[in-house]
């Protein structure tokens, strides 16, 4: 491994996921919220960062290109988890949740099934978006958990507040947190299921004549 710029923040946004959890330990709500989202969004920031300066500085490695991808589903996975518990187990949150909980075990499980022919799953262009509107979303779910608490000591759940906005910050945050994480879960199916398709020539058995 080369400790150059670009890994040095592959490696702590990698360290970072396992942060978020661990603001609403140290901190007292909604603080622990907005250093969450601090966090997640420092991470996520890096994450376009890194990759920007080992292409330009020509600094590309091993260690980074296998770090990347990992540190961006540890950060998204994890802060899902941390989001869906504060959110009150909202139903509208864990369905799309669940969608990309399981296309990242599976493709993960895909990736090292299919082990030197892995690279047939290089992350595509709208695997790359499929990432940054889950971080984007994540964020504004962030932002909508410390609202809500700021306004009503709880998580809203959808139905449980207008769905026209009437003056509540955290309904609106929350509404749009929603619409996108629901947005992301489409392209996380879509984009599991194009890898499963490139992959499954060979998944199936060889067969012998005779």
């Amino acid at each position: 491994m080369r400790w150059n710029l670009p890994n040095i923040l592959t490696l702590l946004r990698l360290l970072a996921a396992p942060g978020v959890p661990l603001m609403f330990l140290y901190f007292h709500r909604p603080w622990a919220d907005w250093a969450a989202l601090a966090l997640f969004m420092g991470a996520a920031i890096t994450d376009w960062i890194d990759g920007y300066l080992a292409r330009a500085w020509k600094q590309e490695s091993r260690f980074g290109a296998a770090m990347d991808p990992i540190a961006d589903k540890a950060m998204v996975v994890i802060a899902l988890v941390v989001i869906t518990g504060y959110s009150g187990m909202n139903p509208w949150l864990i369905l799309p949740v669940t969608i990309i909980l399981f296309r990242e075990v599976f493709v993960s499980g895909l990736r090292e099934y299919l082990g030197d022919k892995s690279r047939l799953l290089a992350v595509t262009k709208l695997a790359k978006w499929k990432t940054t509107l889950q971080m984007v979303a994540i964020s504004i779910l962030f932002l909508a958990t410390g609202l809500a608490y700021v306004e009503h000591g709880l998580a809203p759940r959808v139905g449980e507040v207008g769905l026209i906005w009437s003056g509540s910050w955290a309904a609106l945050a929350t509404y749009a947190g929603l619409t996108l994480i629901w947005i992301a879960a489409a392209l996380t199916a879509w984009t599991g299921w194009d890898y499963f398709i490139k992959a499954l020539p060979y998944l199936k058995d060889s067969r012998r004549d005779g």
